[in-house]
């Protein structure tokens, strides 16, 4: 278990007061830490593209790296799955629209909008600086019971197994409905 072994994109969106716009997250699976990310005024490629440019800057070199996301049109374009075979990243993509299948991406976009952010903003402008305050608050100083009560900057600086303060409920009652 390390950092940059599996990163988990998705797509969120955000209301301004006239219009929706659309953020762009890239998470690595096993600190939680967002790596990359974009706030941008429609569902382009270009938008998902810089979130992803952004995480490639900090990716060491000789890394193998999944990247996982759903099928949107965005992931599954020549010029992100280009970028991503550039830097030999392995492809990996959900089989149905199931978020189950994308669960720590869509875990992320849950916290960042519900934690940190307004429900509406005036500003394309005012909503680009709290989200980046958001994403900082989130890397830095928000401690998750997943990765064993640790911020994602201090757990993406570490290796092997972080331990999970949490029960997996989902599990527990699949298990409870087998026993039956």
């Amino acid at each position: 278990m390390r950092p940059n072994k599996l990163w988990v994109s998705d797509i969120t969106y955000i209301h301004l007061e006239d219009r929706p716009v659309y953020l762009s997250l890239i998470t690595d699976a096993y600190s939680r830490m967002i790596v990359g990310y974009n706030l941008s005024n429609d569902l382009s490629t270009q938008g998902c593209l810089k979130a992803l440019n952004m995480a490639l800057k900090s990716l060491p070199k000789g890394i193998e790296l999944i990247h996982h996301s759903d099928r949107g049109c965005q992931y599954c374009s020549y010029e992100y799955t280009e970028r991503l075979m550039e830097y030999n990243i392995f492809i990996s993509m959900t089989q149905h629209p199931d978020p189950r299948e994308n669960a720590i991406a869509e875990r992320v976009n849950g916290i960042i909008k519900q934690e940190f952010l307004e429900t509406c903003y005036p500003t394309f402008i005012k909503a680009a600086e709290d989200v980046k305050t958001a994403i900082y608050i989130y890397n830095h100083e928000r401690l998750h019971s997943s990765i064993d009560m640790k911020t994602p900057f201090q757990a993406h600086a570490m290796n092997g197994e972080l331990k999970q303060h949490w029960k997996n409920y989902y599990a527990l009652k699949k298990k409870e409905v087998t026993m039956t």
